[in-house]
């Protein structure tokens, strides 16, 4: 009994250390973007909030239209969630539900590009776009991500797992189209995993730095994580500034994480029992 308290004595400790570690860079971040630069390389740094916040946000303004890119970065965001969510459902519950020629080696195909770096699609990812005019557009940052492997993986594992296929064999029998069957049957049950899809998705495109990097070219319609990066310079960079921006931007996301974090975590592993 003492043994299996000193364990999870033990284990709370590495655990609260882990959480420490983590958390530092968050709150440095949030302290610096209330500091000047000055104070910030100053020894020892600063270890508490100062004065300079809103001097720090108007000189990010001057230099990047912020709240413009702020737009840009949640309209591509919830445009990207929505049409992964459904696509994604979709090829899901094909590839649970429906019986068809080449089945597994398809799905065995879609799972193997999750194989592949994201480095060997850039290039071909990015003709694709420049051959379809989409160069500068923001449909190029949501598009070609509408139907990831990751989201039918989820969605299938999902599917599979917690709809019962009797439940579909009987709506197809009382005449249901397929359609219907997957708006009024599949997607009510779906909830779960479509949150913690959503949610997954969501952050991943609000923090995308390397395809608005390829593809856009206009300041006017840059994501946040592209404008952030133009407030940095090789010989004056105004890192209180770059710290505002950046705090701004991370609440959003830490706000969304502890209000869906349980979601989050039961979307994932509800399709490992069944």
């Amino acid at each position: 009994m003492n043994n299996l308290k000193v364990t999870k004595y033990l284990i709370n400790v590495l655990v609260l250390i882990g959480a420490f570690i983590m958390l530092t860079p968050f709150y440095f971040m949030f302290v610096f973007s209330t500091h000047s630069r000055t104070e910030i390389f100053s020894l020892p740094p600063p270890t508490f909030f100062g004065d300079d916040f809103f001097l720090n946000l108007h000189i990010m303004q001057q230099h990047i239209p912020f709240w413009s890119s702020l737009g840009w970065s949640l309209y591509v965001a919830l445009l990207s969630t929505f049409l992964t969510l459904i696509f994604c459902s979709m090829g899901g519950y094909a590839f649970a539900m429906f019986r068809f020629r080449w089945k597994n080696q398809l799905f065995g195909f879609v799972m193997g590009t999750m194989l592949l770096p994201s480095f060997m699609t850039m290039i071909p990812t990015f003709m694709i776009i420049d051959a379809l005019g989409w160069i500068d557009q923001p449909r190029a940052l949501y598009i070609p991500s509408a139907a990831s492997a990751f989201g039918i993986f989820l969605m299938r594992q999902f599917i599979s797992t917690s709809i019962p296929k009797d439940l579909i064999e009987a709506a197809r029998m009382d005449g249901c189209s397929e359609l219907g069957i997957y708006r009024h049957i599949v997607l009510p049950l779906l909830r779960p995993a479509l949150g913690t899809l959503g949610l997954v998705t969501f952050i991943a495109s609000w923090n995308n730095f390397i395809s608005p990097l390829i593809v856009m070219r206009s300041a006017e319609i840059a994501t946040l994580p592209l404008a952030l990066r133009k407030l940095q310079s090789p010989v004056n960079t105004e890192w209180g500034a770059l710290m505002v921006g950046s705090a701004i931007a991370t609440i959003p996301l830490l706000i969304l994480f502890i209000i869906s974090s349980r979601q989050l975590i039961s979307g994932l592993t509800a399709g490992a029992v069944k």
